[in-house]
């Protein structure tokens, strides 16, 4: 029964990035190969940030406002790193146009660059849920399971999963609606992710209340549906738009 419960957690953290890449993502070798740098590209900034805040863990009763700034800083790097990864995204994809001219074959459309940012936010999301839960699910395959005090109704290892299911698809998502942002300037993709990025993380903090994780949880995987509903908006308006053009044309 412990097995089944520890590949049942593993399944709710990776389930949706799990059949996202079977569905889409696994049909095209460069879109594997996306993921691959992607996860390992995001894994590595969370270890440097990990690492920078290892002088200041574990966190005291008494000093918890340092909760706060951890996660600030934390969310304020990843963004400053996503838009890092924007850009090396398209010195790639001006190298892929370049190779595509000179071999007469067609630019990459705009259903082959969402499917790289989704690609892109697929291997951010699986760095969080490989960093965040996965490598704390040894225990939950043993003869018990564990709870902490503020969370007493519900394991530790189900919240990790949820947390992990709720931001693996903020993060698989937003990477797409970032990369339209930066590459039409609009403002409001633009502010969107980081702003619901940071509102994800600091739900988060409801959980150090007790008996916080039956709210927090909740408005976790809210956030993760507007971040879905967002996305889903701005790819039905692009593809109007790109289909409008070529009608006219």
């Amino acid at each position: 029964m412990t097995v089944a419960a520890g590949v049942g957690y593993a399944l709710i953290a990776v389930g949706p990035t799990l059949s996202i890449f079977v569905s889409v993502i696994a049909k095209k070798p460069f879109l594997v190969l996306t993921v691959l740098s992607s996860t390992l590209f995001w894994l590595t900034s969370l270890i440097v940030l990990s690492g920078a805040w290892r002088a200041f863990l574990p966190v005291k009763s008494t000093t918890s406002w340092l909760y706060v700034v951890l996660i600030v800083t934390s969310v304020c790097f990843q963004e400053g790193v996503r838009l890092v990864f924007w850009k090396l995204y398209k010195k790639l994809e001006e190298m892929l146009d370049a190779f595509a001219d000179r071999t007469s074959k067609p630019r990459l459309s705009l259903t082959d660059k969402m499917q790289i940012g989704l690609a892109g936010g697929l291997g951010h999301g699986m760095a969080h849920a490989v960093f965040f839960c996965l490598s704390l699910l040894t225990p939950a395959f043993g003869s018990a399971t564990y709870y902490v005090e503020k969370c007493s109704h519900m394991p530790f290892f189900l919240v990790s999963a949820i947390i992990s299911f709720g931001f693996s698809l903020i993060h698989t998502f937003s990477m797409v609606i970032a990369f339209n942002g930066y590459a039409e300037r609009r403002k409001c993709d633009q502010f969107f992710v980081p702003v619901m990025h940071m509102t994800a993380a600091m739900m988060t903090l409801i959980n150090l209340v007790s008996g916080g994780c039956a709210v927090g949880l909740p408005l976790l995987c809210f956030s993760a549906a507007v971040t879905l509903q967002y996305c889903w908006n701005m790819v039905c308006r692009r593809l109007r738009e790109s289909y409008g053009r070529l009608a006219n044309n």
